[in-house]
């Protein structure tokens, strides 16, 4: 089990990213959150299986078809054993 600290960039607030990263990440069984920040990134914590953690970093520089992503950056986070699930948070 691993755990990452996401940013994406680009063009992902007001297109749907947040949930269409919601749904990537509960059907990858991850947990952990998204939210969008003020500074018009999107920030997420993943946590699950390597391999899904790794196949959602992937997908983030896709996004839903209005989105564009410029950069996902990923950073070691350690692992929060109080998220049991994926959630959707407010905007820090």
């Amino acid at each position: 089990m691993i755990g990452r600290h996401l940013r994406i960039t680009g063009r992902v607030q007001g297109v749907g990213y947040r949930y269409w990263f919601l749904g990537h990440a509960e059907a990858l069984g991850l947990t952990g959150w998204v939210r969008n920040r003020a500074d018009g990134s999107v920030e997420a914590v993943v946590q699950g299986a390597d391999d899904a953690v790794v196949q959602i970093i992937a997908e983030a520089g896709s996004g839903p078809p209005n989105a564009r992503v410029d950069q996902v950056e990923a950073t070691e986070q350690p692992i929060d054993t109080t998220l049991t699930r994926f959630e959707q948070r407010l905007t820090c």
